[in-house]
């Protein structure tokens, strides 16, 4: 079983999110940076996009900037994928679905998918304008489910993470 490992006299034991070596890597890395500050940029997209998608489909109007605003979530997405798989080989030496991140990675594979049809079906003129906003709207849909399980593990490597050197708690919050 994945994240799992036998105790000879007990129950399985979940693997800890990063090992110390993992955690190491983690915290020199650049591209741990780079993902704390792309995820709220494209957050913010998110937001923008769904509020132009929601408005042009209760009123019509604004459908050129609700059609480019997935565009550009679109590719803010794609940036931050990009980015993440290097962030997970740099530390866990693979660049995608590493033990402690497999699901986020197989989940992302759908938000992936649904924003990659909302670009064909864009360019191809395959999807009316409504349909269009739809499938926007399940790839949001995905993608804040991602976003959601992405949050998870930042929390649980807050609560994993050891103790400071000041005698302060695992996982708890210094000012």
């Amino acid at each position: 079983m994945t994240g799992a490992t036998t105790s000879s006299n007990g129950p399985k034991a979940r693997r800890p999110l990063y090992t110390a070596e993992e955690r190491v890597r983690r915290d020199n890395s650049r591209w741990t940076l780079v993902q704390g500050l792309l995820a709220p940029v494209q957050f913010l997209i998110f937001a923008v996009s769904l509020y132009l998608v929601l408005n042009y489909l209760r009123t019509g109007e604004y459908h050129d900037a609700a059609v480019w605003s997935v565009v550009i979530k679109t590719f803010a997405l794609y940036t931050i994928m990009v980015t993440g798989a290097i962030w997970e080989k740099v530390v866990f030496g693979k660049y995608l679905f590493a033990e402690s991140f497999f699901w986020e990675d197989v989940f992302s594979m759908l938000v992936i998918a649904l924003h990659t049809a909302y670009l064909v079906a864009l360019f191809t003129n395959s999807l009316n304008s409504q349909q269009l906003m739809w499938l926007a709207l399940a790839a949001y849909f995905t993608y804040v489910i991602n976003a959601g399980q992405f949050i998870w593990k930042l929390r649980m490597a807050r609560l994993e993470a050891p103790a400071k050197a000041d005698g302060g708690t695992p996982g708890a919050v210094t000012a």
